[in-house]
C-alpha cells in the first residue's frame, strides 16, 4: 500500500479549442490542453510516463502512451509544480480526455497520478 501523504501528485487540466488549426468541414477539431503537475506529497518524485484515453463524441478511443511529457520527465520535490501544454485532434466537436502519470519517488517507490475526465469542447456547442 502506498502511504497517499508521502507521494501524491495532483493534477488540473485547462483546454482551449484552437480553430485555426481545425477543419470543420474535414472532421478536424484541434484542442490544447495545459496541464499543472503539482508535488503535494512530503517527498520529490519524478515523472516517468504518460498514459491518455481520448474518446471523441462517436465514442471512438485513442490511446497514447510513451516516456515524459512533452520531451520531459520532471524531477519534483515537495512543493514544486512544472505546466506544459499539449494537444490532441477530435473528430468531433466535443470529446473527452482522461488518463495518469506513471511517477517513481526518490526512494524508488513507484505510484499513479490520476488525470481526471475533462471536457473537451467547441465554444457553445455545449450550453
Amino acid at each position: 500500500m502506498v502511504d497517499s501523504k508521502k507521494y501524491a501528485f495532483k493534477v488540473s487540466v485547462q483546454t482551449a479549442y484552437l480553430p485555426d488549426q481545425s477543419n470543420p468541414e474535414d472532421n478536424k477539431y484541434a484542442f490544447a490542453y495545459t496541464a499543472t503537475i503539482s508535488n503535494v506529497g512530503n517527498i520529490a518524485a519524478q515523472l516517468i510516463s504518460r498514459h491518455w484515453i481520448i474518446t471523441d463524441a462517436n465514442n471512438y478511443v485513442q490511446e497514447v502512451k510513451g516516456l515524459g511529457v512533452v520531451g520531459a520527465q520532471p524531477l519534483l520535490a515537495p512543493g514544486q509544480q512544472f505546466e506544459y501544454t499539449s494537444g490532441t485532434l477530435l473528430a468531433t466537436p466535443v470529446g473527452a480526455m482522461r488518463g495518469s502519470y506513471k511517477i517513481v519517488a526518490e526512494d524508488g517507490t513507484f505510484f499513479d497520478a490520476v488525470i481526471e475526465p475533462f471536457t473537451l469542447a467547441v465554444p457553445r456547442v455545449l450550453n
